[in-house]
């Protein structure tokens, strides 16, 4: 039986149907059984239904630069 870190893993995959029959199959008996990891899923499929269709906005320039910023922070190493 699939363990709750395994599904987690999947579980884009199995809100997408791309998962194989056999894990397919895993997923769900596990689902049957474990509350939690139904309650992650359903909010993982919420979340994209809420988010299907809607077009990302590029970040204002400002926010680019300042996000651009940050991440070449941590490529330098800790002082």
């Amino acid at each position: 039986m699939l363990k709750c870190n395994a599904v987690t893993e999947l579980v884009t995959d199995y809100a997408e149907g791309a998962l194989p029959f056999g894990t397919r199959l895993g997923v769900r008996f596990h689902l049957i059984l474990c509350a939690m990891c139904r309650n992650y899923v359903d909010q993982v499929e919420k979340t994209r239904r809420l988010l299907r269709g809607r077009a990302m906005q590029p970040p204002h320039a400002e926010m680019e630069d300042r996000i651009l910023a940050t991440l070449a922070g941590r490529d330098q190493p800790a002082e």
